[in-house]
């Protein structure tokens, strides 16, 4: 069997670990950070333990289901009726349903015919290979018309990506729609689920297994350099030295997974350094009262420089407080990615506020701000032909990041699949 070592301690790090000390094979883990699990670690927000970035699990997720399974967690899966509204030029509207879509009055009704009609086919949809080579913007105005577009997904494509909003790929865009579309109880009832006490859950059962099948795990270890030599992966290096291996697995962000493999051809590097991927702001508010009913709420409005807030208590029980997420997508170059977090902060709590006149000063009590310089990579079409492939042509190395899940979108679920396969090809 072989030692291996594995860079990055999310989730799908944890899954290649845990796969692989499975397999039996010897394992070294390392994360720069100082606690496991990426974007689905938790933080202590003042008593109460939630996740740093909002998730939710959606009933297409198998490959987490499994995992759970196999980990005996499968009892900690919960499932609830979640709703969606619809801010929109000062009024909160319900959506997400057909109903809410006939009921809502800012649209006209051919467009309401072909916004519904756009979504249904896109849940029905298997095949993707047709939406690959298109644009999404294109795509999703050919089939709702102008106003429907402008109305649902312009604001959010540019308040998302920005400069890149005309470079996404429709495929991907589909499969949001499609994952989202399916894990409905029916037609007018959107359920999702959350694992019982968070991804933490998940998280600690995942260390606690890779330890136990005498993996090691090193925190606040970031990896220099993936050592290549004749070919093949030779050894990590990290500050205090180097650690022989016979095969590494790097999960983190493309653009930090390069900084470590310098050996590589400039050719393959190019390759990598050409993926473009935005940076994520995300506020965290406890809350004394409720911002809304609904578990997500999509806005547009002039006023607001967001693209929604996920209301997290609507899922997941928190208590006599509710905590609501109010994240931002952004290029790293954008002005306000380097706010302080109070600025961000102050300038949610006033967007809750317009949200829900009815919140005070007083109900505001506790704000948290996490950031991640590459959160969201930018998916264009034929994006499958712009990726290098996992396995890059060195013996014993494989390189993947949220990249490789296209056309799906970042996901634990997602992650924990690729995990599973990369350790598998490992011999």
């Amino acid at each position: 069997m072989s030692k291996v070592a594995v860079i990055g301690a999310g989730a799908m790090g944890l899954a290649t670990a845990y796969h692989l000390v499975e397999a039996g094979h010897r394992v070294i883990l390392y994360e720069a950070d100082r606690v496991p699990g990426g974007m689905a670690a938790h933080f202590d927000f003042d008593g109460l333990s939630v996740e740093r970035f909002y998730h939710f699990v959606c009933r297409s997720d198998q490959a987490l289901l499994d995992l759970l399974d196999d980990l005996g967690l499968g009892d900690t899966m919960r499932w609830r009726d979640t709703t969606m509204g619809f801010y929109h030029d000062g009024a909160l509207y319900p959506w997400g349903d057909p109903l809410s879509l006939l009921r809502f009055p800012g649209l006209g009704l051919v467009g309401k015919i072909r916004y519904g009609i756009h979504a249904l086919a896109s849940t029905k949809r298997n095949d993707w290979s047709k939406l690959d080579g298109l644009r999404a913007d294109e795509w999703l105005r050919a089939w709702l018309g102008d106003d429907a577009f402008d109305l649902c997904w312009e604001p959010l494509l540019r308040l998302k990506f920005f400069e890149y909003k005309d470079r996404l790929s429709a495929a991907w865009i589909w499969q949001r729609i499609k994952r989202l579309g399916t894990s409905r109880r029916n037609l007018f009832h959107e359920q999702l689920g959350y694992i019982e006490g968070g991804s933490e859950t998940l998280i600690r059962r995942l260390v606690n297994r890779i330890e136990a099948g005498g993996g090691i795990i090193r925190l606040g270890t970031p990896v220099r350099r993936i050592v290549i030599e004749g070919g093949r992966v030779r050894a990590i290096e990290v500050t205090d030295g180097e650690e022989t291996v016979d095969a590494a697995i790097s999960t983190v962000a493309i653009p930090y997974a390069t900084m470590m493999l310098s050996d590589l051809d400039q050719s393959l590097l190019d390759r990598y350094r050409a993926l473009d991927n935005i940076g994520a702001v995300c506020v965290v508010h406890k809350l004394a009262r409720s911002v809304s009913p609904n578990f997500w709420v999509n806005i547009n409005d002039s006023r607001f420089e967001i693209p929604g807030i996920v209301e997290l208590s609507n899922l997941r029980e928190t208590g006599n407080e509710q905590v609501v997420y109010i994240p931002y997508y952004m290029p790293q170059a954008h002005p306000k990615f380097e706010w302080d977090d109070r600025r961000f902060v102050a300038e949610t709590s006033h967007y809750l506020k317009m949200l829900n006149p009815k919140l005070q000063d007083s109900d505001f009590l506790a704000g948290r701000v996490g950031r991640l310089r590459y959160a969201q990579p930018v998916c264009g079409p034929r994006f499958l032909d712009k990726l290098p492939p996992i396995a890059p042509g060195v013996d014993g190395l494989q390189v993947a990041d949220t990249s490789y899940y296209y056309p799906e979108d970042r996901g634990i679920s997602e992650s924990v699949r690729l995990g599973k396969a990369m350790a598998a090809r490992v011999e």
